[in-house]
């Protein structure tokens, strides 16, 4: 599932010009600073515990603004109409907290009408001429201080989804990848770079090599109404996740899980809660895990609707 909006509007801490937040041209993830006081928490937070592997989150809402609750700070920005220059106020933000960043680099608009067909992208990928905006990306986040780690063109396995990317082939994705990855390491020296397919069967045709991924990257949603019509009971973090993780296991590297979320009643949206953040002898390359803390944009086929992965329900003042 394609999770971000180009409605969506993304409320920066600090990011206020007059009196008005600033919109569209933002990356998205830092939490507006009064947000979490409009909502009340449910107990669909994961449990961290001493013991637990790494938790992070994508949290435009600041449900994990204290420090303690988070050790990575995801963000998503398209390449081209974004404002880079408030990377740094994502920088600033993490670093007051102990946290590293995680960014997402879409590769294209957030607004349609300026998106060309999967085929010209690629086409002007593989030619160099997308190389300015990997370029731009990079070379802004090379001034950052907090630990990097870039995820590019994510779930590219998907084919359901809303990524022009996941159009292409294997072969294509990996010469896309591969150009991208060398073209940032010019200009940003330090970072990690995630591989994040979905986790679906026939990933390994997009994998783009040893020497251009530090980390592996899984996508793991838990809805309980999916669960029951399409298997006829709930399912596990570790059901969700064996299959993806079986897949990718082999290649030697880091797993993350880079998008996690669930939703359905007190006592699956518990079992979750306490599982996604702990250690599991099944799953020993499983280092971190990094929670979307947001509704779903798109309808899930099936007459599904749109699962609230939100940890926190909004209220009325």
């Amino acid at each position: 599932m394609n999770r971000k909006s180009n409605a969506i509007i993304l409320s920066f801490v600090g990011l206020l010009l007059s009196g008005t937040v600033l919109a569209a041209t933002m990356p998205r993830g830092i939490p507006d600073a009064d947000s979490a006081t409009t909502a009340t928490l449910s107990q669909k937070r994961p449990v961290l515990t001493e013991h637990s592997i790494d938790f992070g989150a994508y949290d435009p809402h600041g449900d994990f603004s204290e420090p303690s609750q988070s050790k990575i700070e995801h963000l998503f920005l398209p390449w081209e109409d974004v404002d880079l220059a408030t990377l740094n106020l994502a920088d600033d933000y993490a670093r007051a907290r102990g946290r590293s960043l995680m960014i997402t680099i879409e590769p294209w608009s957030w607004s349609p009408e300026w998106r060309v067909s999967d085929h010209e992208l690629l086409r002007t990928i593989l030619s160099g001429e997308r190389d300015e905006n990997m370029a731009a990306v990079c070379s802004t986040a090379a001034t950052l201080k907090s630990p990097v780690i870039i995820r590019w063109g994510q779930e590219m396995d998907e084919t359901d989804n809303q990524f022009s990317w996941s159009h292409w082939r294997g072969e294509e994705f990996k010469a896309a990848y591969r150009r991208m990855v060398n073209v940032c390491r010019e200009h940003l020296k330090n970072a990690k770079f995630m591989w994040s397919p979905k986790g679906n069967r026939g990933l390994e045709a997009f994998y783009p090599g040893d020497d251009v991924v530090d980390i592996v990257g899984l996508s793991v949603f838990g809805y309980q109404d999916y669960d029951k019509g399409t298997t006829g009971r709930d399912q596990s973090f570790s059901e969700r996740l064996t299959p993806g993780y079986e897949r990718v296991k082999g290649y030697g590297k880091p797993i993350m899980v880079a998008e996690l979320g669930y939703e359905g009643d007190a006592s699956y949206v518990a079992s979750w809660a306490a599982s996604v953040a702990a250690p599991h002898a099944e799953f020993p390359a499983l280092t971190a895990v990094v929670y979307f803390n947001d509704r779903e944009i798109y309808e899930w086929p099936g007459g599904y609707g749109r699962p609230d992965w939100r940890v926190a329900r909004e209220t009325t003042n």
